[in-house]
């Protein structure tokens, strides 16, 4: 009888393997993830720019495995969550680093301080704008076109891709509220300033769908309004958000979903779909409790009012329950954070947090 249950112990731990390998083994649900964005997803496009907008040092990384990498993050960003539920068994490489057939798995453009407009960010030093990642873009698709040999095969390589484009927080926070930068919020209505972006964020769209682009994934701003360094500057409380902001930011989003209808109706052959960043963060804030955290209105690191005056210093120690705070310096949400977020935006948790598709649906299709 203990031979028999050594045995079938023997067969179970062999199954097991079995499986675990056939996991390991599976491709990706969708071939190759082209990123495009700021801050937020940026992992080390920077890292070589003159820019203050940069996050090559400690404490940036202090949970990654691979440490700062250039990632505005204690850890994980949104789109390494992405990626990793997506099937990759490794990150998406930054533009700069890209090399040879670890393009066919896709890039990440993203570059911190980037808006959709030009001057964006500009006060910061360099970026590669939304305009510059799209141009970046076109270049890497020739590189796919001459390692798959054919255009043709390229195309349809590329068709089952998903693209993420998550822009328009620095068009706000580095633009249109920085009077003292720029004039755009004296030139445009919160209204007028939003179509002015949706239609320059439209002509790049344009851009990747000629070079290939088919399955296209709209990240929506979040409420910049609620982020430490503006609850820090303009918060008497430091807890309520700045609603003028936010307002605006949600005017954006609006134009951004129905530009998502409008592809959707006009080009058969794409898919698009809008991810709700605003209303995931919102629905993470009222019910923080659900998912572990204890301060919603504070970075883990960073100096001043809410950790939210200065982000965070060289070497700077930061909080030990990094876990607990939705954001991670006076901008950015900590890992903790993306994984909620990275994880509703792959499979939505109510029908709110994606219109038509959540992300693994986008890539089933």
């Amino acid at each position: 009888m203990a031979r028999v249950c050594v045995m079938m112990m023997k067969i179970l731990m062999i199954m097991a393997m079995a499986m675990a390998m056939n996991i390991a083994m599976a491709d990706p649900i969708a071939p190759c993830y082209f990123i495009f964005g700021d801050s937020l997803v940026d992992s080390g496009n920077n890292n070589r720019l003159s820019s203050l907008a940069r996050a090559d040092y400690f404490p940036y990384g202090i949970d990654f495995q691979f440490g700062p990498t250039g990632r505005f993050c204690n850890g994980k960003t949104t789109v390494d969550v992405i990626t990793e539920l997506l099937g990759f068994d490794d990150y998406i490489t930054p533009y700069a680093e890209a090399r040879g057939e670890d393009i066919l798995r896709g890039v990440n453009y993203a570059s911190a301080a980037a808006g959709i407009r030009e001057e964006t960010g500009r006060q910061l030093g360099a970026r590669i704008t939304f305009a510059g990642q799209v141009a970046n873009h076109v270049n890497t698709v020739s590189q796919v076109v001459n390692i798959l040999g054919d255009e043709n095969e390229a195309a349809n390589y590329l068709s089952k891709c998903i693209y993420s484009i998550g822009l328009g927080s620095n068009d706000y926070l580095n633009n249109y509220f920085m009077p003292l930068y720029y004039s755009t919020g004296s030139q445009y209505s919160p209204d007028s300033f939003a179509n002015d972006l949706i239609n320059r964020y439209t002509e790049q769209l344009r851009i990747m769908y000629n070079n290939g682009a088919r399955k296209f994934a709209l990240i929506g701003i979040g409420a910049i309004g609620c982020s430490p360094n503006e609850l820090a500057q303009n918060s008497r409380d430091g807890t309520t958000c700045d609603e003028r902001i936010n307002s605006a930011n949600r005017i954006f989003n609006s134009k951004l979903v129905s530009l998502v209808d409008y592809f959707n109706q006009n080009t058969p052959d794409a898919k698009f779909t809008y991810i709700n960043a605003y209303g995931i963060f919102q629905d993470m804030v009222a019910n923080a409790g659900r998912h572990g955290f204890r301060v919603t209105n504070a970075g883990c690191c960073g100096v001043g009012r809410n950790n939210g005056q200065i982000t965070c210093l060289p070497g700077q120690a930061p909080c030990l329950n990094r876990d607990e705070f939705v954001f991670w310096d006076a901008f950015h949400p900590g890992e903790a954070a993306n994984v909620v977020i990275g994880g509703r935006s792959f499979r939505r948790e109510s029908a709110s947090d994606a219109h038509p598709y959540d992300i693994r649906q986008l890539a089933m299709l």
